[in-house]
């Protein structure tokens, strides 16, 4: 098989496009043939070295997969060769085959296509779980979603909304909160031509935002943070922007408000039940045709270190899906 493959620490441009053994399951695994595999943030950070993930070299990064199955090992009996499903890895989705255990895995409904399979459970998944279980959030409070127009960012407009909240959409420029609005976002703000704490400000009528979603961190963080109503929830879902913010914590006091971490993936671990439900209820959406993710461009598997040049230059919106 054919594989993206990080065999040193470093850059999109340090990766190995190359020929490995097929690969084989044991008695509790399965192979899957991919199909697609859709790019997320901790794709650049781990091929890097910076992610909490820190695989043993040489490794294909790559998490958000869907494909069909390849062959199965003795005792699985839940999947037979030829089933459609798709489902989030811990890394390995940058090849043509990938194996794992079975529970990391659902059956694809044959009204999903593969790229859209591969672009669903990372980012509506995180957004679901910061959403619902960290911020509690409920019908008709006001979410500010900071960089809305990226894959997490745009799940969670869509989700927002669809939990009954007012959202205010932040993005870099006027392109991606067009999409954003699109997506149902009530009011935009460009924060790199607004005053993010005034422009919440004004746009909540002085109370400031409930539930602040935040994947982007850096210089944006404690101003969005200095915007939060009485008794809100900031969530820190990520630093896309490259610098991990510190908070001066009498902000925390002086508002009443929790700052609230959201690690979808170790959710998953923890609370494997809680999580099956959530991602059954974002199954449940789609075929009801009430969400889609967004697929900003495809490349082919060769082609994934500009894929992922793309996503660090954050021209990305919503989703970028190698196809294989």
């Amino acid at each position: 098989m054919k594989a993206i493959v990080c065999e040193k620490l470093g850059l999109p441009s340090d990766l190995v496009y190359q020929e490995l053994p097929d690969l084989v399951p044991a008695a509790d695994e399965i192979v899957i043939a991919v199909k697609a595999c859709a790019i997320n943030f901790p794709d650049t950070l781990i091929i890097q070295g910076k992610y909490q993930l820190k695989p043993e070299l040489p490794f294909s990064p790559g998490s958000d997969i869907s494909g069909i199955v390849k062959a199965v090992g003795a005792k699985v009996t839940a999947y037979k060769v030829g089933d459609e499903v798709f489902g989030v890895l811990p890394y390995g989705g940058f090849a043509e085959e990938v194996v794992t255990k079975t529970e990391k895995i659902f059956r694809k409904p044959s009204g999903m296509d593969y790229p859209i399979a591969a672009s669903f459970l990372y980012a509506y998944g995180t957004s679901l779980h910061a959403l619902k279980d960290r911020a509690l959030l409920k019908a008709g409070e006001t979410v500010v979603v900071m960089g809305a127009a990226g894959g997490v960012g745009l799940a969670a407009v869509d989700l927002a909304k669809k939990m009954g909240a007012r959202v205010i959409a932040c993005a870099s420029t006027q392109e991606k909160l067009a999409l954003c609005r699109k997506f149902g976002a009530d009011e935009l703000i460009n924060y790199t031509e607004s005053d993010i704490k005034q422009t919440i400000k004004e746009l909540t009528g002085g109370k400031g935002a409930d539930v602040i979603y935040d994947p982007v961190g850096a210089q944006y963080a404690e101003p969005a943070l200095r915007a939060m109503a009485w008794g809100g929830r900031y969530l820190v879902v990520g630093f896309a922007a490259g610098a991990i913010p510190k908070i001066p914590l009498n902000l925390a006091l002086l508002k009443g408000c929790a700052i609230v971490g959201v690690f979808w993936g170790r959710f998953a671990q923890e609370q494997p039940k809680d999580n099956l439900a959530n991602s059954m209820q974002i199954l449940n959406w789609f075929e009801q045709g009430t969400i889609q993710p967004h697929i900003h461009k495809q490349y082919p598997l060769e082609q994934a270190s500009l894929a992922l040049e793309e996503m660090m230059d954050r021209r990305v919106m919503g989703k970028v899906v190698l196809e294989i």
